[in-house]
């Protein structure tokens, strides 16, 4: 008996030795007939896939998995397929991603000072890139901020990759001029004529408020057909400064959740960090707990007078916004990004959220996706003394 079972025994281990062996030999000669295509160059924060850079292929890819394209440099991808004998290979090639983008010089043909400035120019006028979070910019030509006159310069920006953006432009030294008021009467625009114009089935109209409308009447706003309000919840005082809860906050939040106006919420952010941004993500949930809020959290940057402090690259900010919104999508709410035609157009990158647009016009022409136009800054309705920002949401027609 005991003969049989070393017997039994032996056979059971040839016949899966065997049988391994087998495989092996079979993955190791099975037929690849697969070519890549030419170029193997990606441009950074492409939307590419395993299959983008493969010309032909005997068999199908068993993950057509989206490339990682956020880093500059030399890439091995990896992946399997099954060929047309049913047999799955393992594969790699190596692509490379390269930054091609020149960096974006935020100026106009002209630049005007007063005599004795002190500002610097490189330092005052906004330089940014894609991917480089410090570009070399830099002017070129000589000027005198102490001597009054017009210098032809050249405004020159240099990323790590050596992408160059080169603008001209004309620095108007001028003495300071006398000011005075002015008689013209400013514009207004009535919530009213607001509702007249835009709303229908798939629109809704509302505000947008802060300590700077003071006391509001809420019930007023609700009388004047206010659909919707979003409420400065705060701010920091500055680059990792202390967080400022809005003075009317609170105030506004009870007085809309109390006659029913869906609430949304914005933040007026300083973030210079992914941590900080989530940080400050953080320190709302604690400041909105116990109130409805139904409409999206806003992350509100609008530090371009003084971008180049914050030594952040257009994915850097992009990704710090997305970190931020990501918070409160883990959290049951929604979130959305808050920015102006012009720097939505040249300075953000695609994010993941919905936008919330700020242009100051009666028919928009921004091309992109948002959910929420900021038509103006002007507006007035019952309810509130003084100006207040209109806007329109959009509704899902899904």
């Amino acid at each position: 008996m005991k003969k049989y079972l070393i017997i039994g025994s032996i056979v059971i281990v040839l016949l899966v030795g065997g049988f391994f062996l087998w495989q092996f030999l079979r993955v190791k000669f099975a037929n690849v007939e697969l070519i890549l295509k030419d170029d193997l160059q990606v441009a950074f924060l492409s939307d590419v896939k395993v299959s983008d850079f493969i010309e032909s292929i005997n068999g199908e890819i068993v993950d057509d998995k989206r490339i990682d394209t956020t880093k500059i440099g030399e890439q091995k991808i990896e992946f399997e397929y099954i060929n047309d004998d049913g047999i799955k290979i393992n594969y790699s090639y190596n692509i490379e991603v390269v930054d091609v983008t020149p960096p974006v010089i935020w100026l106009n043909s002209s630049y005007n000072v007063n005599v004795g400035s002190t500002i610097s120019l490189v330092d005052d006028i906004l330089c940014g890139d894609d991917y480089d979070p410090n570009p070399v910019c830099e002017v070129i030509g000589e000027y005198n901020m102490n001597e009054e006159g017009s210098y032809d310069l050249v405004f020159k920006a240099t990323d790590s990759s050596g992408n160059v953006t080169e603008q001209e432009f004309t620095l108007n030294v001028r003495a300071p001029s006398g000011g005075g008021s002015s008689s013209s009467s400013r514009t207004r625009t009535d919530f009213a004529d607001v509702i007249r114009e835009y709303k229908n089935e798939s629109t809704e109209i509302g505000i947008d408020v802060s300590h700077w409308q003071g006391d509001i009447d809420f019930d007023a706003l609700k009388e004047a057909g206010v659909e919707f309000i979003i409420i400065r919840v705060g701010t920091a005082d500055g680059i990792d400064g202390d967080y400022v809860l809005d003075r009317k906050f609170i105030q506004n939040i009870e007085g809309a959740n109390k006659v029913g106006i869906p609430v949304g919420i914005y933040f007026y952010s300083y973030a210079d960090t992914k941590e900080r941004a989530v940080a400050d993500a953080n320190w709302i949930l604690e400041q909105i707990e116990g109130y409805d809020v139904d409409l999206p959290i806003a992350f509100d940057w609008e530090n371009w007078s003084f971008y180049n402090d914050f030594n952040l690259s257009f994915f850097g900010l992009t990704d710090m916004a997305n970190s931020f919104l990501s918070v409160f999508e883990d959290a049951g709410y929604e979130g959305m990004l808050y920015s102006s035609k012009n720097y939505l157009e040249r300075i953000w990158l695609d994010t993941n959220y919905p936008i919330w647009l700020a242009h100051y016009t009666s028919q928009t022409n921004y091309e992109g996706d948002f959910d929420f136009w900021q038509l103006c800054n002007n507006g007035r309705v019952d309810g509130i003394d003084g100006d207040v920002d209109i806007n329109i949401r959009y509704l899902s027609t899904e």
